[in-house]
């Protein structure tokens, strides 16, 4: 099917919605099910994605079973696994499987995190130029779905309780209806092949809270809808050099933003941005106030939309840059944004286990170094 023909049957999936969702009860009593393996989870970022070599001496040394073990012990209950389209499929291409390949090594992953009683989202995370192919064609959205179905395939004998299928991470794509179109089209195809596992869908472009607001929920029932929070990036991503440039410049943004912030202090933190414009951007974010009962509102917009489509809903990316926060500040931002995806019974992911916004420290090949704080903002009840 190309997607011209896709948008089409789209057009007909939403127009048989209705009667779809009275026939598909079963699968969505499924979701709401699994989707309690997603309670308390972990992005295992920077091993088998969002990195430049795959070769076995990366995957081996940089999250181990130890690693995978310590994650069950401090009480996460499911592991978010990124995988890099390109390495994926030129492993499949290649015809090889044996021990040393990437999908034997992600077997052996996926295998381990099963083993230790967690969950485990699959989660398709390419680099932006793949994204950007999937916006400009037709041709990549084909390949990218066949890619799907040869992963979907694969995975399928696994336990179906606890093995979960995210389409893509953050497609990146503007155009709302594209991503609907290319969402629906590549959940069929997973369909197709994997008939029992629980999909996680979420909106276009980074999937953040307005995305998910403007998504319509597909006619499948068997799905956990995703978002994503970072807000306030200008605490969140304070000191970062990608995303908006002048957020480099930052470090020591407080949260919450203190009641009695002097006008001298606020000023200090202001100077570190060059720009009147970006200035001026820094400044609403402690003439807003953040605090927990702003966080709270925002997850709570969240929840009603799962609520109006009686649809399961995760969070499973958020956290806050740690290189140029200060910790107690960060303490507190992960323990509000944790407490109010709790109080609205959203199960959550944090990014990330040892890169930038880690929950622990550690060299490769080594153990890792636990930060208690985090996990104490995160109310695990380490075993």
């Amino acid at each position: 099917m190309n997607l011209r023909r896709c948008f089409v049957t789209l057009a007909m999936l939403f127009a048989l919605a209705a009667a779809c969702s009275a026939q598909d009860q079963a699968g969505v009593a499924t979701a709401f099910a699994r989707a309690r393996h997603l309670r308390h989870g972990i992005n295992a970022s920077g091993w088998f994605a969002q990195w430049s070599d795959y070769s076995a001496e990366h995957t081996d040394r940089y999250t181990d079973a130890q690693d995978i073990a310590l994650i069950a012990r401090l009480g996460f209950d499911n592991v978010r696994l990124s995988i890099d389209a390109d390495a994926l499929q030129q492993d499949l291409d290649s015809g090889r499987h044996s021990s040393g390949d990437y999908l034997a090594r992600l077997d052996r992953a996926v295998d381990t995190i099963l083993g230790d009683g967690l969950a485990v989202q699959i989660d398709l995370h390419p680099t932006d130029q793949y994204k950007q192919r999937l916006r400009s064609g037709d041709d990549a959205v084909e390949r990218f779905t066949a890619l799907w179905r040869k992963l979907a395939a694969h995975y399928a004998g696994r336990d179906p309780n606890l093995v979960f299928f995210e389409i893509l991470n953050e497609p990146e794509v503007d155009d709302a209806y594209r991503w609907a179109g290319i969402q629906a089209h590549v959940a069929a195809a997973i369909r197709q092949v994997a008939p029992r596992n629980t999909l996680i869908a979420a909106g276009a472009n980074y999937s953040n809270l307005r995305d998910l607001l403007r998504l319509q929920p597909l006619a499948d029932g068997n799905v956990i809808y995703n978002f994503h929070f970072y807000e306030p990036h200008e605490f969140t991503h304070q000191g970062a050099n990608w995303g908006v440039a002048w957020w480099s410049a930052t470090h020591s943004i407080p949260y919450p933003v203190p009641a009695a912030e002097s006008s001298a202090a606020m000023q200090s933190l202001l100077n570190q941005v060059p720009d009147a414009v970006d200035r001026s951007d820094l400044e609403n974010y402690f003439l807003d106030g953040w605090n927990a009962r702003h966080i709270q509102a925002l997850i709570d917009e969240a929840a009603a939309w799962a609520r109006a489509y009686k649809v399961p809903l995760i969070c499973n990316e958020f956290g806050a840059y740690r290189a140029y926060t200060d910790p107690v500040s960060r303490a507190g931002w992960i323990h509000d944004t944790r407490t109010a995806l709790e109080n609205d019974g959203i199960g959550w992911a944090m990014w990330d286990y040892r890169g930038g916004f880690g929950a622990v420290t550690k060299q490769d090949g080594q153990p890792a170094h636990v930060d208690e704080a985090v996990v104490s903002a995160l109310g695990l009840s380490p075993r």
